[in-house]
């Protein structure tokens, strides 16, 4: 049966593990913000907010690492097409899975804990108010956050994220040891929670908050999800974009670039040719000093 099933193209076991990967990530992160706000904070608190995305995160990286990278996450996708560890013409196929798992993980939820949603709501599925439930799935800013701020923050918090992912996987680096790197990158989101979670709850991933959104859209939710803080929708899918792309530039020029590199070994036939022709010459060279002798 492995056979029947088993799938050879490398680019679709690659789509296949970045939509499973992202479907868990949003399912234990989005859960436990749903957890926590449609039990009034009996069931849930900030902290175990941070620990569901922390874990959530963990687990898409082992779930997907051995097949795609495990990247769910378009700015760590082009982040690594900027560095040449990801071909370009993969980053369309990895961005369409992340997407599609982000929207698949937002559906989990809302259908594990549909009566949830209904019993807290009254059937009315708001984005804003006392029983808004739409910030379960996406990020909204906070009232002090403006535009340029929230920009910042989005560039900043994700660039964060790529940039110890980097030296997670430096292999040059310290790095960390097979196995354990899924658990480095899972605390690198807890440190970015409880550190720069004010502003707007930390999406750094635009996958994981445009997919939910665009979900949560056609749920019921309407497009207000779109509309609300002055359109704010676009800030955490553009700023890291941009975080990612730059904290890739930063670690190859600061950290990647001066890696003491030893010159490659040449192959072995490589090697063996050159004796040869060195042997070659060296035969040579007697044989015209030998017939210079002759000759006087």
């Amino acid at each position: 049966m492995r056979q029947h099933c088993a799938i050879k193209h490398g680019i679709l076991k690659e789509f296949l593990a970045e939509f499973l990967g992202t479907f868990v990530l949003v399912l234990f992160g989005c859960g436990s913000v749903a957890q926590t706000v449609l039990s009034r904070n009996s069931l849930g608190e900030p902290l175990t907010v941070h620990i569901g995305f922390s874990v959530g995160l963990m687990m898409a990286a082992y779930v997907a690492g051995g097949v795609s990278g495990g990247h769910v996450n378009p700015a760590v996708s082009l982040a690594m097409v900027v560095l040449g560890k990801l071909k370009i013409w993969k980053f369309p196929f990895y961005v369409m899975a992340q997407f599609l798992g982000a929207f698949a993980g937002a559906a989990a939820v809302f259908g594990l804990y549909y009566d949830a949603f209904m019993d807290f709501t009254s059937g009315i599925l708001s984005v804003t108010g006392i029983n808004a439930t739409g910030h379960i799935f996406a990020s909204y800013p906070a009232r002090h956050l403006s535009v340029l701020g929230g920009l910042i923050d989005q560039v900043v918090g994700t660039g964060m994220l790529v940039l110890c992912i980097l030296a997670i996987i430096d292999g040059e680096n310290i790095g960390a040891p097979k196995g354990v790197q899924p658990l480095a990158i899972g605390l690198i989101i807890m440190a970015i929670g409880v550190s720069m979670g004010l502003n707007c709850g930390y999406p750094l991933n635009p996958a994981r908050d445009l997919g939910p959104r665009l979900f949560t859209a056609a749920a019921g939710w309407g497009m207000e999800v779109f509309s609300t803080a002055n359109n704010w929708w676009w800030i955490p899918v553009a700023g890291p974009m941009v975080g990612g792309v730059l904290a890739a530039v930063v670690y190859y020029l600061l950290i990647e670039v001066h890696h003491h590199r030893e010159a490659p070994e040449k192959p072995r036939e490589v090697e063996e040719e050159e004796e040869e022709e060195e042997d070659e010459d060296e035969d040579s060279s007697l044989k015209d000093k030998y017939e210079m002798i002759t000759m006087s």
